[in-house]
C-alpha cells in the first residue's frame, strides 16, 4: 500500500506543473490564445524564437558533450579552431541574423495607419480615460475603463499618461506599449475575433497598480457602430423613486465636480465619465463587478478597495443613501 501511495504521489507531482502550464495557455488574457492579427504575429515570433533558441542550445550542449565525454583528449589545432569559429561564431551569427530578419518586418503593422477610428487612451491613477473619434468628425465620445473595438478593422490608439509612467497591454490582441506623461505614443490593433478580453497596466505605477485593469470588447462592425451611436447620447433620466433620490444625492454631495454625466449638471473632468456606466462590464477599472452592491461598497470604501485612489471615501453616508446612489448609477445606460 505504501508503494502504491508513493506512486500516486509521484504521478501527481509530475502532473501538477504540466496542469499549471496548460492553464496559463488559455483565457482572455493569454498571449497563447490570440484574437487579433498583432497578437498572432507576436505568438508566431515567440515560437520561431523559441525554436531558434532550442537549436542554439542543443548545438552548444552537443559541443560540450563532445569535448568533455566523447573526445575528451587533445585535438588538433585545426579541428579546435573549426569548432570555435563554426560553432561559436558562424552558426550563431547565421541563426540570430535569420531570426532578426524574420522579426523586423513584424513591427510594420503595429505602426500602420488605422482604418479611420482613433481612440485616445490616457492612463490615470488608477483608471483609464478613453475617447473615441471617427475620421472626419470633430465630436469626441468619452468613456472610461473599457475599450471597445470593431472586429476586422485596424484601430489607431493614441496613448498618454498622467503623472507617472504606465503601460498599455491587451495580451490577446497585441504587445505592450509604454505610456509617458506629456508624450504621445501610438500603436494600432487589428482584432479579428469578437469577444471580451482583459487588458492590464504592465508598468508598476503605484499602490494600486494591480487594480488597474480594463475590459476590451471586440464587436462586429455593425454592433460597434450601434454602440458608438448610443454612447454619444446623453444619459437617460433616472427611473423609480430610489434612482431619482440617488440623482439628487449625486449632485448634492458634489460628485458632479469630478464626474461627468452628460445631460445633467455633472460636468467634472477629474474622474471617469459615468454617462453610460451601466453598459460597462466592470467597476473601478476592472476591480469589481458592476452590481448594485459593488457600487455601494465602492462609494463607501474606496480607500480600502483601491489604496491611494484619488476618489474620497463617502463612509459617512447611510446605507439608504448608498443604495440610492447605486440605483441611480446602476441605471445609467
Amino acid at each position: 500500500m505504501m508503494g502504491v501511495a508513493l506512486q500516486h504521489l509521484r504521478r501527481n507531482c509530475a502532473i501538477a506543473p504540466a496542469a499549471l502550464l496548460l492553464a496559463a495557455c488559455e483565457g482572455r488574457q493569454s498571449v497563447l490564445a490570440p484574437a487579433g492579427q498583432d497578437a498572432s504575429d507576436v505568438l508566431n515570433l515567440f515560437w520561431v524564437m523559441l525554436i531558434g533558441a532550442v537549436i542554439l542550445w542543443l548545438l552548444v550542449a552537443a559541443l560540450f558533450i563532445y569535448v568533455t565525454r566523447i573526445n575528451p583528449g587533445a585535438m588538433r589545432r585545426r579541428t579546435a579552431e573549426m569548432l570555435i569559429v563554426g560553432g561559436g561564431i558562424l552558426f550563431p551569427v547565421v541563426l540570430l541574423g535569420g531570426l532578426l530578419m524574420y522579426s523586423l518586418p513584424l513591427m510594420g503593422p503595429t505602426r500602420a495607419e488605422g482604418d479611420g477610428l482613433v481612440v485616445r487612451v490616457t492612463a490615470e491613477q488608477w483608471w483609464w480615460r478613453v475617447e473615441y473619434q471617427q475620421q472626419g468628425e470633430t465630436r469626441t465620445i468619452v468613456s472610461a475603463n473599457e475599450l471597445r473595438l470593431p472586429a476586422g478593422a485596424r484601430t489607431e490608439l493614441v496613448l498618454n499618461a498622467h503623472r507617472v509612467i504606465h503601460s498599455f497591454w491587451v495580451p490577446a490582441l497585441g504587445g505592450k506599449t509604454d505610456m509617458f506623461p506629456g508624450r504621445e505614443t501610438r500603436m494600432t490593433l487589428a482584432p479579428t475575433d469578437p469577444g471580451i478580453y482583459r487588458g492590464q497596466c504592465a508598468e508598476f505605477c503605484g499602490a494600486s497598480h494591480a487594480l488597474m485593469a480594463f475590459e476590451t470588447v471586440v464587436m462586429p462592425p455593425e454592433e460597434f457602430d450601434k454602440w458608438l451611436a448610443t454612447e454619444a447620447q446623453d444619459a437617460k433620466p433616472p427611473e423609480g423613486a430610489l434612482a431619482q433620490a440617488g440623482a439628487i444625492l449625486f449632485l448634492d454631495e458634489g460628485c458632479g465636480a469630478c464626474h461627468t454625466i452628460r445631460g445633467t449638471k455633472a460636468i467634472g473632468k477629474t474622474g471617469p465619465d459615468l454617462t453610460h456606466l451601466a453598459n460597462r462590464h466592470s467597476l473601478a477599472a476592472g476591480t469589481l463587478p458592476l452590481t448594485a452592491d459593488a457600487i455601494a461598497s465602492w462609494i463607501g470604501h474606496t480607500d480600502t478597495i483601491k489604496p491611494e485612489v484619488n476618489m474620497p471615501t463617502y463612509d459617512f453616508l447611510s446605507d439608504d443613501d448608498l443604495a440610492a446612489l447605486a440605483a441611480y448609477l446602476g441605471g445609467l445606460e
